[in-house]
């Protein structure tokens, strides 16, 4: 048995060794190359490039196709571009490109970091939950049925299909008894609610709604919104100004509300980067920023790039929040759990 272990012990000793070696190996290659700090100055240009980005996204001016927004949108996915340049700085063996690499890194870091981290808890005094269930949803009822399955205790459904309103109506009326529905977005709740009305954000129809919610720890203000969506277009850029102007007036609405709970639920067609959304980001707190577990992407359903659907809140404690599976419908829906 003794001279088994002794001949493990020396297979694992020459396993080291030789992966050493292949280390000194490439060591000694690099240093021995005279043009390891001449190549890759295209690459390491690129990299400054990305840093820049990054740091001073903020004055990338809205003016022209609203670039700025259309960045800060996809701004997390900028760390790929630090990957593939440090890939590709490796493969031309170039010093100088490695060492660019790092700063966009560190500053991704910086940025992002705490968002690939899972801050979820336990506990929580209410399970909350959003979704766009898609105006073409070919199966409702099943999408409805899977959100109620989720345990919530609210749920905001946007995109409602006027007629489809009441197969969602039937499908949620067994697990939430009190609920509002005010043009294309709805508020299903186990708990009593009341003062439910239409907020205006400045469309000409209805996609944003408030309901006080009585819960077991106490009135909170629960808006429901679907800000209009965005395009990039070749000859336009990003076009976004009608969801910029309803934002504004979500923020304004919120800012007037008399309650200090707030949580607004809803297809917000925007990050939290994005400085367009100012006028409702500034005053209330995402829910996965605060205690998620990952970026939380929730559109496209089928590979999401982008956190468009927001839980946001004001006066109330985040504890978890994370997107729940896929639907029938092109966003993910999405879950959160707070303390009142």
């Amino acid at each position: 048995m003794a001279r088994v272990d002794v001949t493990e012990t020396g297979n694992g000793g020459a396993q080291g060794q030789r992966t050493g070696s292949r280390v000194r190996s490439v060591v000694d290659r690099w240093r021995d190359d005279p043009g390891i700090w001449r190549r890759g100055l295209l690459l390491a240009g690129c990299a400054m490039l990305v840093t820049l980005l990054m740091i001073f996204h903020a004055e990338i001016p809205n003016a022209i196709g609203n670039l700025g927004s259309l960045t800060e949108t996809f701004l997390p996915w900028l760390g790929v571009l630090v990957v593939v340049i440090a890939a590709a700085a490796l493969l031309r063996r170039s010093a100088t490109a490695l060492i660019a690499a790092l700063l966009p890194g560190v500053v991704w870091l910086n940025l992002f970091g705490g968002l690939v981290t899972d801050k979820s808890g336990s506990g929580g005094d209410l399970m909350v939950v959003t979704h766009n269930v898609n105006a073409d949803n070919p199966d409702p009822e099943g999408t409805a049925r899977q959100v109620a399955g989720s345990g919530a205790d609210i749920v905001a459904l946007e995109e409602l299909k006027p007629g489809m309103v009441p197969v969602y109506e039937q499908a949620l009326a067994d697990t939430y008894p009190y609920h509002s529905v005010q043009g294309t977005v709805g508020l299903w709740s186990k708990y009593p609610m009341s003062g439910s009305r239409p907020v205006d954000i400045r469309l000409g129809w209805t996609r944003a709604m408030r309901a006080t919610v009585t819960a077991p720890k106490g009135e909170v203000a629960v808006y429901v919104a679907h800000l209009p969506s965005v395009r990039v277009k070749l000859n336009a850029g990003f076009t976004a100004n009608q969801r910029d102007d309803s934002a504004d007036a979500l923020g304004e609405a919120i800012a007037r509300e008399d309650l200090d709970k707030v949580i607004l639920l809803g297809d917000l067609n925007g990050t939290m980067n994005d400085r367009s959304l100012n006028a409702v980001t500034s005053q209330m707190r995402s829910t996965q920023g605060a205690a998620g577990d990952g970026m939380g992407f929730s559109w496209p359903a089928a590979f999401p790039l982008a956190r468009i659907d927001q839980i946001m809140v004001k006066g109330v404690e985040p504890v978890a929040s994370w997107t729940l599976p896929e639907t029938d419908s092109d966003h993910l829906p999405i879950a959160a759990r707070v303390t009142l």
